[in-house]
This record gives C-alpha cells, sequence and structure tokens, in this order.
C-alpha cells in the first residue's frame, strides 16, 4: 500500500485569538509562537486548554516572542503544556517525519527569546539537525515571508543560510503579521502562517500543507 501524506495545519500569532480562528482537520497542527499576549501563566493555561478540544491527533508548539512565560519561568509554563509537544532547540519525530522548533528572532525591542546578530542567532541555528524535514521557527528567513508594512525585510540571514544548508522540505515561521502566505523555493516550503493581521485581528485562516511521505527528496 502507498504512504499517505501527511497534512499539517499551521497557524501563528493568534496572541490569544485562537478561539475566533476555524481550524481545518489535518494529521499535525503546529502553531509557530505568540499564542499569548504577553505570555502570562493563565494566558498558557487557556491556550493549553483549547489545544485540548482540538481533534489533531498530534499537535506541536514553540514560544515566540509575546511568550515571556516560556523565557522568565519556563519550567511552570511548561508544565502547563499537556496537549501538545513543546519544543524549544529539541525535536520530535511524528509519523516518521523529523521536526524541529525553535523560538529566537533578531533583536526586536528587547522581546522575548531576542538574539543578537549574527553570532548568536547562528548558534542556535546550528542546533538544527540535518535531517530535520519541518523545521518551525518563530522568526522568518529573509526574503522569506518577513516583508514588513513598510517594505522592510526583516527575516533572519543566518536562519536562511541555515535553512539553504539543511534544506527541509518545509519550513514555517510567523512573527511579521504581513508576511503570512506560502511560497515553495527550491524544494523547500516558505510558510508564514500568521493568523492575526497587522491590526492584531485574527483574520488568517490556517495554513494547509501535504507533506509527502518520510524520506528527504533531492
Amino acid at each position: 500500500m502507498k504512504p499517505t501524506s501527511l497534512r499539517l495545519v499551521a497557524i501563528s500569532d493568534t496572541h490569544s485569538k485562537h478561539g475566533q480562528l476555524e481550524i481545518p482537520a489535518g494529521d499535525v497542527l503546529i502553531h509557530a509562537g505568540d499564542f499569548t499576549r504577553i505570555g502570562s501563566l493563565d494566558d498558557i493555561a487557556e491556550f493549553n486548554r483549547w489545544l485540548g478540544t482540538l481533534p489533531h491527533r498530534h499537535k506541536i508548539i514553540i514560544a515566540g516572542n509575546h511568550d515571556w512565560g516560556f523565557q522568565l519561568a519556563p519550567e511552570p509554563a511548561r508544565m502547563l503544556i499537556t496537549n501538545a509537544m513543546y519544543l524549544q532547540d529539541s525535536g520530535a519525530t511524528v509519523a516518521g517525519v523529523r521536526f524541529w522548533g525553535s523560538p529566537w528572532q533578531p533583536w526586536f525591542m528587547d522581546w522575548a527569546f531576542n538574539l543578537k546578530y549574527p553570532a548568536e542567532l547562528r548558534e542556535k541555528w546550528d542546533l538544527i539537525p540535518a535531517d530535520t524535514e519541518v523545521l518551525i521557527t518563530h522568526g522568518p528567513p529573509l526574503g522569506f515571508g518577513d516583508r514588513t508594512m513598510n517594505g522592510h525585510a526583516a527575516g533572519c540571514g543566518e536562519l536562511l543560510a541555515a535553512i539553504r544548508r539543511i534544506r527541509p522540505k518545509v519550513h514555517i515561521c510567523g512573527h511579521i503579521h504581513e508576511g503570512y502566505g506560502a511560497v515553495t523555493h527550491q524544494g523547500t516550503a516558505f510558510i508564514n502562517a500568521s493568523s492575526c493581521d497587522f491590526h492584531y485581528q485574527a483574520i488568517n485562516p490556517p495554513i494547509v500543507w501535504d507533506l509527502e511521505p518520510p524520506g528527504k527528496t533531492d
């Protein structure tokens, strides 16, 4: 029997407005960070309860720059997530597909998970295993889903270099709300799944992506 594809359902930057979204069915629900407003433990607990109402067999989340609880009180925050796998510079294998998640992004107004460019960021991206097939980061790589309202390319060049080296099948991010959308380039699907628009209105639908059966293709 021919292996079936794995359906990914990607969201990001819901900012505690996740309840306003219509979430389609799929195999793996992925949230690429900023699921809270300021990362309070109450907001994290409420988000976890919402995750528990969803039918997806697998759920993977990472933190973003608004999710302060995971930086300031990491152990209590992580203990609140019981309805998903939380990744922070770590990986998981789901249905034979290798996932990796990381919350870091270039320094932005001293928010959570900010690092100085380029050396500190390069150190984090060097942790990504070479066999990663689905890479989840909060911030976008340079040139893909990173264009701000004023036209500035806010993505990370060091992340783009890592993606070019690793060649994942899919890269999922958020952070730059205006960058919502998906494009495929040189064998990698670049997805900015920001659910909120520039005005923090949760109007962007989840992005669904069917991943071909496990095994890296050239």
